[in-house]
């Protein structure tokens, strides 16, 4: 992880980083928000152990640790959506995968292609949640919205 920052006024936060980044799959070269997304899938298949309060809980968790270090890790790079940060795509892939974690890993499986699908192309209101200020809201939103809308597709999808 590059320990400069791009913002000589913000404080490099190394908490940030590594959450925002998911532990260093943000720094992929290629493709990384697919390579966060992937991060996801263990997280996934540990928390369908657990009752859904607490599985709701813990992507609870991780979507307010994902507004706070994505708006940190923006701020100290001066972007305002740093490829880099990919607890997003985390957030996303839990939600859409969560909605369907009782069903068949082929559903699961479903709920990720199709939340990487509208995380790519961003339709209406995945696109919209995406322009939320400040960076972080926006950073974190649309695939909060994405996961939702993808969990649902494959609910309806895997019946």
């Amino acid at each position: 992880m590059e320990s400069s920052s791009t913002n000589p006024a913000v404080k490099t936060d190394p908490i940030a980083n590594a959450l925002g980044t998911w532990f260093g799959l943000g720094l992929s070269p290629v493709a990384p928000g697919t390579v966060g997304s992937f991060g996801a899938i263990p997280v996934h298949l540990a928390l369908r152990a657990l009752a859904p309060g607490l599985h709701t809980g813990v992507v609870v968790a991780i979507s307010l640790a994902g507004f706070w270090s994505a708006h940190r890790v923006a701020a100290e790079r001066g972007e305002e959506d740093p490829q880099r940060v990919v607890i997003d795509e985390v957030a996303g892939v839990l939600i859409a995968m969560g909605l369907v974690r009782k069903r068949s890993l082929g559903a699961q499986a479903v709920a990720f292609a199709l939340f990487r699908l509208l995380d790519i192309t961003k339709p209406g209101p995945v696109g919209e949640a995406e322009k939320l200020k400040p960076a972080g809201v926006g950073i974190m939103m649309d695939d909060l919205v994405a996961g939702a809308a993808a969990g649902v597709l494959a609910r309806i999808l895997t019946r």
